[in-house]
């Protein structure tokens, strides 16, 4: 099944604890949501939760109820502070599935024509 197995030292447990300086591009009290140093489309920003957990099923079965949601609701703010219309968000889980770090977090994504960004 799926390992849960952390590592305290990857990039984005670097960026929450302020080894490693990145812009942000909003925060909450649960996640922060970062540009990608490798977009995929015109808009491309990464929602990260503050909690060390290594993929999407180890944040829904440990995380607290709090902390889900306010994961969720940065999605949610990042959407409508780009003022987009529409938008994709990709969870990749397991390295044979695209996860390049073993901290979960979503993609948020949007192309030219769903930005309405002024």
């Amino acid at each position: 099944m799926f390992e849960n197995k952390y590592d305290a030292d990857n990039v984005f447990a670097q960026i929450l604890s302020g080894k490693k300086a990145r812009d942000k591009f909003a925060e909450n009290e649960h996640a922060i949501a970062i540009p990608t140093i490798r977009p995929e489309a015109p808009f491309h920003i990464l929602i990260i939760p503050k909690g060390p957990y290594a993929n999407i099923h180890h944040f829904i079965r440990t995380a607290s109820q709090a902390e889900q949601m306010g994961f969720w609701k940065l999605v949610a703010d990042v959407a409508e502070m780009a003022k987009m219309d529409g938008f994709n968000v990709w969870v990749n889980t397991g390295e044979s599935h695209g996860q390049g770090v073993m901290h979960f977090h979503a993609h948020v994504l949007a192309d030219k024509k769903m930005l309405q960004c002024q």
